[in-house]
């Protein structure tokens, strides 16, 4: 059997393979290259709001405080902690959202924060935050561009492949990150 039908069924099959990996990675590749614009892994929304100051100040502990804040907010997420950053003022922690109380205006600052669904999970993969075995498996996907970015230099023969004007396509893609190193650095 000719090298050249090898070549295509490795890389026909390998590319089957990686087709969802390949997905998973574009995806949070662009996601992540874009992290100065975005937070690729959460929503954060933040609103402002006033709260009645009448029969809340400074004196009081910090539990009465905080169930008197979250009473007027109608705020019944799980409590989680709270944190007083200056003497008039109180972060409240809770499931999905901080509180920033202004304990002299009776200013609310609430940050919400919820997953961005999908980038959240693809970035995870990516990032290989699993560790263990998703390493190994991550590993393997990188070889397995390495071999569909070989077995697809040679696919093609004659003036389209790599001997023609596939030479012409395969300098280019290797002078591009060759410029933008030199550039940059």
């Amino acid at each position: 059997m000719k090298i050249r039908k090898w070549i295509r069924i490795l890389h026909r099959d390998i590319g089957y393979i990686a087709f969802g990996l390949t997905i998973i990675y574009a995806i949070s590749g662009i996601a992540v290259n874009h992290v100065d614009e975005w937070n690729p892994n959460y929503v954060i929304e933040k609103t402002k709001s006033q709260i009645d100051m009448t029969g809340i100040n400074n004196s009081l502990p910090d539990s009465i405080l905080i169930k008197l804040i979250l009473e007027q907010l109608n705020e019944t997420r799980n409590f989680k902690g709270a944190f007083r950053s200056e003497e008039n003022r109180i972060q409240i922690y809770l499931d999905g959202n901080t509180i920033k109380a202004n304990l002299i205006s009776g200013e609310i600052e609430n940050e919400f924060v919820r997953n961005r669904t999908v980038f959240r999970e693809v970035n995870f993969l990516h990032l290989n935050h699993p560790k263990k075995l998703w390493t190994y498996f991550a590993d393997a996907y990188a070889v397995a561009l390495v071999l569909l970015a070989i077995t697809g230099l040679f696919m093609i023969e004659g003036k389209k492949g790599i001997t023609g004007r596939g030479k012409w396509f395969t300098a280019l893609g290797i002078l591009l990150p060759i410029i933008f190193l030199i550039f940059y650095l």
